[in-house]
């Protein structure tokens, strides 16, 4: 008597990747964004050690060290009254990345809520919030930052409330266009059906189904506010001399240009890498978090 082998049968595994583990995974598949993760952890963790990193006072003067070149005393040099360069690019991260952080944190808190509220209830909430932002996209994005810092007044403090309240439409039109996607989905409508509340849907069904795209918008608008940080600090709305910031480096530097180059590449150099790693990183993001990306 023969007896047919049965085929193999796959056993599906109970536990299924989590989707935050796959994420990471993909991303670490992606030199660009890995490189540009690390470029933001140096920079992250310079800001945070300004303090033990730097070897000078950052506001400390000497008028027999104006505008020293490189040297091994001085590393990027001096600048116009003998402060030193590395030191204040070092405490200017602080200033940077301390306004792309809170200024995409002030958008973030008020767009989302509002975005939210927009796409789940719909009818002239809806027409209302949208109308608004289209006012608000209508006008450049540096443009009304530096209408709105000059109105607040010259400081860090506003340049970032400024730059996250500019930067609040994006994100309020990004969720609202994700809210409207994912509340037809199946699983909002059975949510519905067993009788959950809105308020509930939203927030326990929709809002966690719709956090990539925001991580990924997020992490490319604080590379823009680290450009708009160092537009208004050079126009004089942002960090206030003597503080250090990137911007008002740039500056100074302009009527220096050909005598002490250094003073401007320094701080070029840095928006320029700070901005490329965000943007790099939001890139891996993109592709990590995108369900159709393998």
């Amino acid at each position: 008597m023969t007896t047919t082998a049965l085929p193999d049968v796959a056993v599906a595994d109970a536990s299924e990747e989590n989707p935050w583990a796959r994420a990471w995974r993909r991303l670490k598949r992606r030199k660009g964004a890995m490189v540009g993760l690390a470029v933001v952890a140096l920079f992250v963790l310079v800001a945070i050690l300004a303090p033990w990193v730097a070897p000078y006072d950052p506001t400390a003067t000497s008028w027999s060290l104006v505008r020293k070149a490189p040297s091994w005393a001085h590393w990027m040099g001096t600048d116009e009254v003998g402060r030193d360069v590395l030191s204040r690019v070092i405490w200017g991260a602080r200033a940077s990345l301390s306004a792309g952080l809170v200024s995409v944190g002030i958008a973030l808190g008020v767009g989302v809520p509002l975005g939210l509220l927009a796409g789940y209830a719909g009818g002239w909430v809806d027409s209302v919030l949208s109308r608004i932002v289209d006012a608000m996209l209508a006008v450049p994005f540096l443009i009304l930052a530096i209408a709105l810092a000059a109105f607040l007044g010259p400081s860090l403090t506003n340049a970032m409330i400024a730059i996250g309240v500019t930067a609040t439409p994006i994100f309020v039109r990004l969720t609202r266009g994700q809210t409207l996607a994912a509340k037809v989905e199946d699983y909002v409508e059975a949510a519905r059906a067993v009788g959950n509340p809105h308020w509930r849907i939203a927030l326990r069904h929709v809002l966690p189904n719709i956090v990539p795209p925001l991580l990924v918008q997020a992490s490319l608008a604080i590379a823009g506010a680290i450009i708009a940080e160092a537009a208004l600090s050079f126009l004089g709305l942002g960090q206030q001399p003597p503080a250090p910031s990137w911007g008002s480096m740039l500056n100074s530097a302009q009527r220096f240009i050909a005598q002490a180059p250094w003073m401007a590449f320094w701080p070029g150099f840095a928006i320029f890498f700070a901005v490329l790693s965000f943007n790099l990183l939001g890139d891996g993001l993109r592709d990590a978090l995108d369900p159709r990306h393998k």
